[in-house]
């Protein structure tokens, strides 16, 4: 019979931990119940933790703090979405009313899949540098969350943004030069909140899916919004869509930078690595992801 431990993060989202925790304790019984304190806890507990299943339940920042701490173990992640984005979890197709994960959780069956590597940070949806990545530094830096809170800052940016100059090596070898909004490297499909500015991506095929938007005018932005609630970005004139296992880009200026919807400033060049088979993950038995 498995183990499971619950890896808890009191402060995110606007879920009621409490009635998640019940729940999962009534569904799994002799599970462990684990809070996080502070940053980096999550993967600390996860390394450590006396379970066969470790499941983060919190947003794409603990998800990807607890799946850091079992990359290239035997343990397997599960998830519990509570955040803003849960875009991981959108991808296998977990559910965000807590009451269904928790049944797919139980139900579920793990399989392995692809993690990356962004100068030397775990990613496991996706990853980049752009306009998405200046948006996300301020948002997180917001005390208001939620889809609207995001879509009205973006908004606000969009008019005064200047779009960075880029190369884009893949494999070894030059794919790409020129201007664009943002540059998106996916193991998964997900921005979040089903936004698939990889809709092809698969986390077990064992390559990236880079997406490029090249510079766009405003009359554009609905068309692309509808792309990205149907996975379709790669039909629209403006982008390019690579596909590699190691992807070097080089900007000229150093800026905001993401990996799984976490913000940070990075330099002029970032590295991409990816990691095939790297990670257990609890998903719903026969979806394609």
């Amino acid at each position: 019979m498995k183990k499971f431990a619950f890896i808890v993060n009191p402060v995110s989202g606007a879920k009621d931990k409490t009635r998640i925790v019940a729940e999962a304790e009534a569904l799994f019984p002799g599970c462990d119940i684990l809070y996080t304190a502070h940053a980096g806890h999550a993967r600390e507990l996860a390394a450590n933790a006396d379970a066969d299943v470790v499941v983060a339940v919190g947003g794409d920042g603990t998800v990807n703090e607890v799946a850091s701490g079992l990359v290239g173990t035997e343990k397997a992640l599960g998830i519990i979405p509570c955040g803003s984005g849960d875009g991981l979890a959108l991808h296998l197709g977990i559910s965000r009313n807590y009451h269904k994960a928790l049944e797919q959780l139980k139900n579920g069956v793990v399989r392995r899949i692809d993690c990356g590597k962004m100068n030397g940070r775990h990613f496991f949806c996706t990853s980049g540098v752009g306009f998405d990545a200046k948006v996300g530094l301020e948002f997180s830096k917001s005390k208001s969350r939620g889809l609207w809170t995001y879509v009205s800052m973006s908004a606000r940016n969009w008019f005064s943004y200047r779009p960075d100059h880029y190369k884009v090596i893949v494999d070894g070898a030059p794919a790409w030069e020129g201007e664009a909004v943002f540059i998106t490297v996916g193991n998964g499909s997900q921005w979040g909140n089903n936004a698939r500015i990889c809709g092809g991506a698969s986390v077990m095929d064992g390559l990236f899916s880079i997406t490029i938007v090249k510079p766009f005018s405003t009359m554009k932005f609905p068309p692309l919004l509808v792309r990205l609630a149907s996975g379709k970005v790669t039909g629209s004139s403006s982008t390019l869509c690579l596909q590699g296992r190691k992807v070097i880009i080089e900007r000229s200026q150093a800026g905001p930078a993401h990996f799984d919807g976490e913000p940070l400033e990075e330099g002029t060049r970032l590295e991409f690595e990816l990691l095939p088979s790297a990670l257990n993950v609890v998903t719903i038995e026969n979806k394609k992801i």
